[in-house]
């Protein structure tokens, strides 16, 4: 694997990935795509931006950047995220847009051209599973914490279930 996708990478979570990558695989090729809103900021990345990684500043939800850039990369690591919960109470719309639909987009063009997709998440997503190297059954399954997280999980299901 020499091309690596970060999605949400200007993040915290996601810009230390982006750290321990082009720290531990100098064979590694990184681009990160990240709107840079309230939880990206490319001060995060500066230091390591250059010849290895690149940033793009755009959109999960924008198909064809989204479709351009998975078809250059050998795996993709999803962390871009709308991660304030509270927010989605007063207005959803940023949540279903970036959670759903744009994580749909990244899965669309992952399948399209068969690479790679990890979805990293929190515990609102994936309740509390147990740290073990052969999990399996149901410590696997989701198991959202809040009212937001089981609608969002919700409309995940709906959404594979029409997708398949």
């Amino acid at each position: 694997m020499n091309h690596l996708l970060i999605t949400g990478g200007a993040g915290f979570i996601g810009a230390n990935f982006a750290r321990y990558v082009y720290e531990s695989h100098p064979e590694v090729q990184i681009v990160v795509l990240d709107k840079l809103t309230y939880a990206g900021n490319r001060a995060n990345l500066t230091d390591i931006l250059g010849d290895r990684v690149k940033l793009v500043v755009g959109d999960i939800c924008d198909a064809p950047l989204v479709d351009r850039l998975v078809s250059k990369a050998d795996a993709i690591v999803h962390f871009a995220a709308e991660s304030h919960n509270d927010k989605a109470l007063v207005n959803p719309w940023p949540f279903i847009q970036t959670n759903i639909v744009g994580t749909y987009t990244l899965i669309q063009a992952a399948t399209k051209y068969h690479k790679r997709f990890h979805h990293v998440s929190t515990d609102e997503v994936y309740g509390d599973l147990p740290l073990s190297e052969h999990g399996s059954g149901d410590e696997g399954k989701f198991t959202p914490t809040s009212l937001i997280s089981l609608q969002v999980h919700t409309q995940r299901l709906k959404l594979a279930v029409i997708c398949w």
